[in-house]
């Protein structure tokens, strides 16, 4: 009898296993999370800031009209760039520049912050953003969250809340159908905030 697909690990979805990787990615099921709690779509327009190896950015770019997405390493934007040109994406654009220091765009749908020390980048977040629009912060310590909400809800974002998701691959056979032993638990908690 064939083996269950998810026996042995979950998988990534094949779209994404056509992606580069350097740095750390942020995985499916938290981009999921943060497409469908902004709700964006085919007209947003977003900002990314710690691009790393741009699988956010690349998975935005695949729904939404725009992206821009900033990284102070110039060796991440290289992976990224070949995710670009891989997937065909003429809607992203790569920035080596320091989103804490200076943002130029504005009136965008959705701010991604992936980086150390994010909270640092919630004020021009916040210029950046048009009303009603989001930032979400990728967080993978309870004590990055606090920094950062405590921050948000200082300068005057509304609705901040925390998620996080957990995966559980599920073992399928004849007997025995249980959760596996593998898959993916915890990976980053996810901030939102409205402007």
């Amino acid at each position: 009898m064939p083996r269950h697909q998810n026996e042995n690990h979950l998988q990534l979805p094949k779209h994404y296993r056509r992606l580069k990787r350097g740095p750390q990615v942020i995985l499916p099921k938290d981009i999921g999370l943060i497409i469908a709690y902004t709700g964006i779509g085919k007209d947003s327009i977003c900002l990314d800031a710690g691009t790393g190896s741009g699988w956010l950015a690349v998975s935005l770019a695949r729904i939404c009209k725009e992206v821009t997405t900033y990284d102070v390493r110039d060796d991440f934007l290289k992976i990224a760039e070949k995710n670009k040109i891989g997937e065909n994406l003429q809607n992203l654009t790569l920035k080596n520049a320091d989103i804490t220091k200076k943002v130029t765009e504005r009136n965008v749908d959705l701010v991604t912050l992936d980086m150390p020390n994010s909270e640092k980048a919630l004020r021009n977040a916040k210029l950046a953003l048009k009303q009603g629009g989001y930032v979400v912060g990728y967080l993978p310590h309870m004590e990055q969250v606090k920094k950062f909400a405590m921050k948000a809800q200082q300068l005057g974002f509304m609705n901040v809340f925390t998620l996080e998701s957990i995966v559980r691959d599920m073992l399928v056979r004849e007997e025995g159908t249980r959760p596996s032993t593998k898959g993916v638990w915890h990976t980053g908690y996810l901030v939102f905030a409205e402007k």
